[in-house]
């Protein structure tokens, strides 16, 4: 089933009285600590990261401790995260960076961003979004899989998927609209088990016969 136009306003303006103002469940103080934690979510939930930088911001909470306390050991300190050697490598190498090119400070626009080591573009949209209030679409796992589930944006490519949800949605409500579809696929239309019966779209859905 193929939705209209009308049917997509409708499944926003649902999820917005749903979901409303919600915000990233990543805990952080700062640009760069926003930064660090995005880099570690990578395969992981934000409950463990979260777990994982309660013990590490309050001793490393700028790109020169974090760059001092070298890669061997921020190996260790975030072990518990998937992928932890590669993500230490990365953000080793994205603090010496900041250190050298920027004064210590993240940078505030895409291009500087994704040339950061760890930094792709969902990465550098959630930075743009949450930290510099630039309206961009980050398009994580739950995106993904939301937005082709409900029809809103299908492809076969978080760029494409991007693309399409930057079209459909007023660029003002990006970075609501990307919360709210991270919400709900956290809470409702999860990747095994949807759960449609209790789904507030499932009427409009044309995937939630298929569940």
């Amino acid at each position: 089933m193929r939705l209209t136009k009308i049917q997509k306003q409708d499944i926003l303006a649902i999820l917005a009285e749903v979901y409303g103002a919600t915000s990233t469940a990543l805990s952080y103080s700062s640009t760069f600590e926003l930064l660090i934690a995005v880099i570690l979510s990578a395969q992981c939930t934000d409950v463990r990261v979260n777990v994982t930088t309660k013990r590490l911001f309050p001793l490393y909470d700028t790109p020169a401790k974090m760059l001092a306390l070298g890669e061997k050991n921020l190996t260790e300190l975030i072990r518990d995260c998937g992928l932890f050697r590669g993500k230490a490598r990365n953000i080793i190498a994205t603090c010496a960076l900041l250190c050298e090119k920027y004064a210590g400070c993240v940078p505030g626009s895409f291009d500087e961003l994704v040339k950061l080591p760890g930094v792709g573009r969902k990465t550098a949209n959630v930075l743009l979004s949450q930290a510099f209030d630039i309206p961009a679409i980050a398009v994580d796992t739950h995106v993904f899989r939301v937005a082709n589930r409900l029809g809103l944006a299908v492809g076969d490519t978080p760029l494409a998927v991007e693309e399409g949800l930057m079209k459909l949605i007023p660029r003002a409500d990006w970075g609501n609209a990307h919360h709210w579809l991270i919400w709900h696929g956290r809470k409702i239309c999860r990747a095994l088990r949807p759960e449609c019966g209790i789904c507030p779209l499932a009427a409009l859905c044309p995937s939630a016969h298929k569940n």
